[in-house]
């Protein structure tokens, strides 16, 4: 089934510049305009309206992509399904991970994956939950490993793999850090409410993880001083290397600090779930169902993130 001219219009539309589209499909931009203009005709429509930075959907065009991309779902769930009565030996598998954790978490698992299946090509992306989310609800991924609450779940299909402690994090050269944990546990725990005047660096608002920070300090009855917002565990960490705040971060960041933190236990334990995901009511091709299950064993509960004392 050839549908490179599906192809070429989806990514008209997901650059919005049709230069973009067609430096990331390495052709030229005439040779993607004569293939735009060749379908337009055969509609007898215009898809785009066209200005010279920006590029959007004409009604025509939004029903055209809509479809399109339902077609380009159905040609790969069919050539998985005919892959897989081949034993699954070939094919591709688009695989979302979230950013930080989520390419080592890959380099782990793609080895003893790639012996499996060493003609299966796998295209990893990262990017936050609620854009992994949405890739995997039109059929742009075929699975995806996130980090979320009960509540920031989709209709789609969630397999856990573990539950994960989130901890309170503070420079060692605080003076809470000298905070000692009860006999037999590794962290002590902490009120954060002696820390409400302390400032704050914290996961931003698009994070999965604001549904907790928003619980956690409710339930403290304050506010949090922010200094800034970051989509990345890794500027909390660095910012609370140089002492300049606090943190919250969840326990596979907290389980190899130095001794530049001092982590803690909050009072409620709070935790959330990092799961499997993948489209409710699709295909799961075997290499799919293979992925999932390799990263059940490499970080599911025999390894769980969910410190216990």
């Amino acid at each position: 089934m050839d549908t490179r001219q599906i192809e070429y219009i989806l990514k008209i539309a997901e650059e919005n510049n049709i230069t973009h589209a067609a430096n990331k499909l390495f052709i030229t931009q005439s040779a993607l305009n004569q293939q735009l203009i060749k379908l337009e005709q055969e509609l007898g429509t215009p898809l785009f309206h066209r200005s010279r930075t920006n590029w959007h959907l004409t009604e025509a065009g939004e029903i055209y992509i809509r479809n399109a991309k339902e077609i380009m779902r159905l040609k790969r769930e069919t050539y998985q399904t005919i892959h897989d009565l081949s034993d699954g030996k070939c094919g591709h598998l688009s695989v979302g991970f979230t950013a930080g954790r989520g390419i080592n978490m890959f380099t782990k698992v793609y080895g003893t994956f790639h012996q499996l299946y060493p003609n299966v090509i796998i295209e990893p992306q990262e990017g936050i939950v609620k854009h992994l989310q949405k890739m995997i609800s039109i059929g742009g991924l075929d699975i995806a490993f996130l980090t979320l609450t009960d509540k920031d779940r989709t209709d789609d299909i969630y397999e856990p793999i573990y539950e994960e402690e989130l901890y309170l994090v503070i420079p060692a050269g605080h003076p809470l850090a000298s905070v000692a944990p009860e006999e037999g546990e590794d962290y002590a725990t902490l009120d954060i409410r002696r820390l409400q005047y302390e400032p704050f660096v914290l996961m931003d608002r698009h994070s999965t993880m604001n549904t907790m920070l928003n619980r956690i300090f409710s339930e403290a009855g304050f506010t949090p001083q922010v200094l800034f917002e970051t989509g990345n565990n890794h500027t909390i960490i660095s910012m609370i290397r140089a002492n300049m705040c606090c943190g919250i971060l969840p326990y596979y960041y907290v389980k190899d600090m130095d001794q530049d933190f001092c982590c803690f236990h909050l009072p409620s334990r709070p935790t959330w779930q990092f799961t499997a995901s993948y489209k409710k009511g699709r295909y799961l091709s075997r290499p799919a169902r293979s992925f999932i299950d390799l990263m059940k064993e490499q970080w599911g509960d025999r390894t769980t993130a969910l410190h216990t004392d």
